[in-house]
């Protein structure tokens, strides 16, 4: 793949069955140094839960049971969204995946009744550029809230973006 060459992705949904991918991408999109990925067994407990969903993109093509280049898993309780996590593999950033995902979980959270989208960044990561060009505002801080395998503590900015 070519930086310059436009890529088409293929969006679906998956569950729990899904784990093992989901893991693999998370391995290889988090950076541990900042320990903000979750393991398999934090993803399996929320994933059974109401109003949880996990999208999977892959390039049109290679959308199969065992491939995925990025993923968001969001949730929605009442009226309001979370987006939990979302990652894209390195090779595949900045062709638009990320993107992608972000509006597909903005255009679910708002058809499944939210009027507002929230989610956590760590001060510093380069998606933040991401969160600012979908309209996401700062709404908070978190002092630490982010702990690095070096003992390292990160603040957590808190963004929200209006659904309506």
């Amino acid at each position: 793949m070519t930086d310059s060459a436009p890529i088409e992705w293929t969006l679906r949904d998956a569950g729990s069955a899904a784990i093992a991918l989901l893991s693999q991408v998370m391995d290889a999109a988090f950076d541990s140094a900042f320990g903000e990925a979750w393991t398999a067994v934090q993803c399996l407990g929320i994933l059974d839960m109401p109003g949880v969903w996990l999208t999977l993109g892959a390039p049109a093509g290679e959308e199969g049971a065992e491939s995925a280049s990025g993923f968001a898993l969001a949730r929605v309780i009442v009226d309001e969204a979370e987006l939990l996590l979302i990652g894209v593999r390195p090779h595949y950033r900045r062709h638009g995946l990320g993107g992608t995902l972000l509006r597909h979980v903005m255009a679910s959270a708002r058809k499944r009744g939210a009027r507002h989208l929230h989610l956590e960044v760590r001060h510093g990561n380069p998606a933040a550029t991401l969160y600012q060009a979908a309209g996401f505002t700062q709404v908070g801080r978190r002092p630490g809230y982010y702990r690095g395998a070096d003992g390292t503590l990160f603040d957590a900015l808190s963004l929200s973006v209006p659904l309506d």
